[in-house]
């Protein structure tokens, strides 16, 4: 569905209160109002934010910062099972990655040395937490984390910040290959029965788009062109099953191939209304054989929580303001969109957020439990800036993960 872009209070089925009467009520309205309608027509008793769009290269922050905008970060972050060790290991390398981007040498040097010494002293624990099949492969990634490291050291020594950097990258992406082993164990959250018969991901799939420009235009990308190109996403299983895999199914169907951009505003990028492109007058996917649009439910996920609430907001289930598993703090994170007043009316279309830490600042940024985040654009994201109403989605593809998707039987 695409949603109303007229300004009105935001409530949901089944709230107890009236939007506007509470702090939680006004959040809601607030988030109806930058998500539902163009930022230019925000009331004037609301605080009128600054309206610049945010662009990927300001993703470079790890978790040592007040506002973790790093995808991959994030992702990590969301990776259950995962024992106190490695989240030691992982913020040491977050705050070796960020203290270096910011060209603090001393800092760098000693959080790579924390790191390090994380490695070294409580490795042994690390890999106990490894499934017995993948324990090779974990020891690889260990050792070649502490290599990558002790590069990080020799370099940031002599103030070499490329080599540094990219020793540093590649000890984040083997870290993240080891928390995949390490999640990879844990049971699939529970989904209840009533909605068993909606695809499910049960753990996360890779999708790439291809896109181009309408007409005979191309993406100009701080004054490079490009006749195409590509956004990579990482869908997210573990905390959004139910959403995550109604979108890799709807890939895997090719339903995105060839549809438009239908929403570019500087606050999000949305598609998905078969209905815009003259696919009939439903606003959501119609499986063959069907009479009705196939929806699912509004799936959020409290941090600590052991599996999603499904049906009602944050506020709804009484914990307004409580921090997201996957939060909507990353340049292109992924949102499914829904109707104003009906948790449970998603279906195709989805939103990149493109992130602005003004509009939507951490932990407060009013969308986290209203809509479901189910992923993240881990690549690619500096084309959402340049991404406009009418530019087409050439292809969508499942690169890695679909063996994850489980169909209903």
């Amino acid at each position: 569905m695409r949603l109303p872009t007229t300004p009105r209070p935001h409530t949901h089925l089944g709230a107890a209160r009236s939007a506007p009467q509470t702090n939680g009520g006004i959040a809601a309205t607030l988030a109806a109002l930058l998500l539902l309608s163009p930022l230019q027509m925000l009331s004037p008793s609301l605080p009128q934010l600054a309206v610049q769009p945010a662009y990927a290269k300001e993703l470079a922050s790890g978790s040592g910062s007040k506002v973790n905008k790093d995808p991959l970060s994030l992702l990590r972050l969301g990776l259950p099972g995962q024992p106190k060790e490695v989240r030691e290991l992982q913020a040491n390398l977050e705050e070796a990655q960020d203290t270096l981007s910011r060209l603090l040498y001393g800092k760098a040097q000693s959080a790579t040395s924390a790191a390090r010494g994380t490695l070294k002293g409580k490795g042994e624990k690390i890999l106990a937490a490894v499934p017995a099949a993948s324990k090779d492969e974990a020891k690889t990634l260990l050792a070649s984390m502490d290599e990558s490291m002790s590069k990080m050291e020799e370099y940031i020594a002599v103030s070499k910040v490329g080599p540094a950097t990219a020793a540093q990258s590649a000890a984040l992406t083997d870290l993240s290959k080891l928390e995949g082993l390490i999640a990879a164990v844990t049971k699939p959250v529970p989904v209840p029965s009533e909605f068993k018969a909606l695809p499910q991901l049960t753990k996360r799939a890779t999708v790439e788009f291809t896109v181009k420009k309408g007409g005979n235009e191309q993406f100009d990308i701080d004054g490079n062109l490009f006749k195409e190109g590509k956004l990579t996403m990482l869908v997210d299983g573990y905390t959004a099953p139910v959403t995550g895999g109604n979108f890799v199914d709807l890939v895997q169907r090719g339903f995105y191939d060839g549809m438009k951009i239908q929403r570019s505003d500087g606050f999000v990028v949305q598609t998905g209304d078969p209905s815009q492109e003259g696919r009939g007058k439903d606003v959501g996917f119609k499986p063959d054989g069907s009479d009705a649009v196939r929806n699912v439910p509004l799936e959020v996920f409290v941090k600590g929580d052991k599996g999603p609430i499904y049906g009602s907001t944050f506020d709804d289930d009484g914990r307004g303001g409580y921090a997201a598993t996957l939060p909507f703090n990353a340049y292109g994170a992924l949102g499914m969109a829904r109707e104003e007043y009906s948790a449970d009316s998603a279906s195709s279309q989805f939103f990149w957020l493109l992130f602005d830490s003004d509009l939507t600042p951490a932990g407060k940024n009013l969308l986290d439990g209203r809509y479901a985040c189910f992923g993240y654009t881990i690549d690619g994201a500096r084309f959402l800036s340049d991404l406009k109403e009418g530019d087409i989605i050439v292809k969508a593809t499942v690169t890695s993960g679909a063996e994850n998707l489980v169909q209903p039987s």
